[in-house]
């Protein structure tokens, strides 16, 4: 039986793109269309999360409280070193859908964490991270197609001063942005804060550290993209830019204020997630 729950593991890791099986996500994202793009970061990886967690928790969980191995010690180890890596990765990236990739690796590690707690609050912050990241990295890539419709460029040398000429658009990503970071007021916060807390149940002070140091390598790349869009005179390839139609530019919104209203009312969201994690967890008693 524990071989068998390894070698699924294994596998479904593969699906979900957890470090280091992660090298296929990369180009997937960078180089599929942007709509296509959407949907791969907001469902493909979910999926196989969600699979994988249906395994552990509930398949075999009735048989074998999986806590007790080292595939515990695994995930926590995987998850730390995608957090950290895929974010200085994406620190150095010029194409945005590139950066946001290695972005999305990163927040993989963060729902990962989660399974790896393996308590209530851990659990429940990874379920509500799968929800919330889903939903602010769909506004990011959102944005990025709206720019890339208009300028034809996604390369961040190239988009100086483009939030002067698409505010909108830039307005939304920039608040995507701070979810992914974490920031306080955004639905971000409300999963670092619980994965943080089931981190504090267990007494491991030093995963709080590890957690908040790598939201802060998320500032460096989110921030360079806000720096260059809005403090930065106005490239010639965007000069003439502006924001998109209603009909690409209403989604974006919807998902950048979704950010923010469930980053304040977390009934729905991290309501569902804990009672999901309560059930869950039961399986392994």
């Amino acid at each position: 039986m524990v071989a068998g729950l390894a070698f699924l593991t294994v596998g479904i890791s593969l699906k979900l793109a957890l470090f280091p099986l992660h090298s296929w996500l990369p180009g997937a994202y960078a180089y599929a269309p942007s709509w296509a793009t959407v949907f791969l970061s907001a469902t493909a990886t979910k999926v196989a999360i969600y699979l994988l967690v249906r395994f552990l928790f509930s398949i075999f969980g009735i048989a074998l409280d999986f806590r007790g191995l080292p595939i515990v010690e695994i995930l926590l180890g995987l998850s730390i070193a995608a957090m950290f890596i895929a974010s200085v990765i994406a620190v150095y990236q010029r194409n945005l859908k590139r950066m946001l990739a290695y972005s999305s690796l990163a927040q993989i590690g963060y729902i990962m964490l989660g399974v790896g707690i393996a308590n209530q609050a851990g659990l429940t912050g990874g379920l509500v991270h799968l929800v919330n990241h889903a939903m602010m990295k769909a506004a990011l890539f959102l944005a990025l197609g709206a720019l890339f419709y208009r300028t034809g460029t996604v390369r961040l040398e190239e988009i100086a001063g483009i939030g002067r000429r698409m505010p909108l658009t830039m307005g939304a990503f920039a608040v995507a942005g701070l979810g992914i970071i974490g920031t306080p007021g955004t639905a971000g916060f409300i999963s670092k804060w619980y994965l943080a807390v089931g981190a504090l149940d267990r007494g491991w002070w030093v995963l709080v550290f590890l957690l908040v140091a790598s939201s802060l390598i998320s500032v460096l790349y989110i921030g360079r993209v806000i720096e260059t869009a809005w403090f930065r005179p106005v490239a010639p390839q965007v000069a003439a830019a502006k924001d998109p139609p209603l009909s690409m530019l209403l989604p974006l919104l919807v998902l950048a204020a979704a950010t923010v209203y469930f980053g304040v009312d977390t009934r729905l969201t991290a309501g569902i997630a804990a009672q999901a994690a309560s059930y869950l967890i039961e399986g392994l008693k």
